[in-house]
């Protein structure tokens, strides 16, 4: 990963903590702050910019909901294309769907069947893996319609929750780059 420390710093800072939210004894990790902050928004854009032109992407996946408001400034300032996943029900028309467990049960997240096609090399993006079944599935789902994976590109990786180990075998050996690790 080539984010200076002084980037990397400069994110971090702009990440506010706040405790017991959702529930009592979960810290928060909130980027409101970091979006709020031109400067800091900026180089964490330029920064995912960088990583999708070394890893040769030609389209950036942005997870619902806040890996939208990363992906899509990178796609263009990266001047490629910007494909939502979103929730299932969500998007009209033709989609792929993909299920995934979740810790207390399922859900889906679908894409446009038209949006990914053979010959794109996809760059996911999103601000936090956690466990990391979202990931997996929209790993799935570019697959599925045809595409490559790039990498996975996270502001934040929460290590403690292993969702790094879950995405190994999904990533065939695509890169994870996270550019905070707590």
């Amino acid at each position: 990963m080539t984010t200076t420390e002084t980037t990397r710093e400069l994110l971090l800072s702009r990440i506010r903590d706040v405790p017991d939210h959702p529930k009592p004894g979960v810290m928060f990790k909130d980027i409101t702050p970091l979006l709020a902050d031109p400067v800091a928004f900026a180089a964490l854009t330029g920064t995912f910019a960088e990583l999708s032109a070394r890893h040769g992407a030609t389209k950036i996946v942005g997870l619902e909901a806040r890996g939208f408001i990363l992906a899509a400034p990178v796609a263009v300032c990266a001047q490629i294309g910007f494909v939502p996943v979103r929730k299932a029900g969500k998007l009209p028309g033709a989609t792929l769907r993909q299920a995934y467990e979740l810790e207390y049960g399922t859900a889906e997240i679908e894409v446009h069947a038209e949006d990914l096609a053979p010959g794109d090399r996809v760059l996911v993006i999103d601000d936090v893996l956690a466990t990391g079944g979202t990931a997996e599935a929209s790993l799935e789902l570019i697959r599925r319609a045809g595409a490559e994976v790039a990498g996975v590109a996270v502001l934040m990786e929460l290590g403690f929750l292993a969702g790094r180990a879950r995405l190994e075998t999904a990533l065939r050996g695509a890169p994870l780059e996270a550019l905070i690790t707590v």
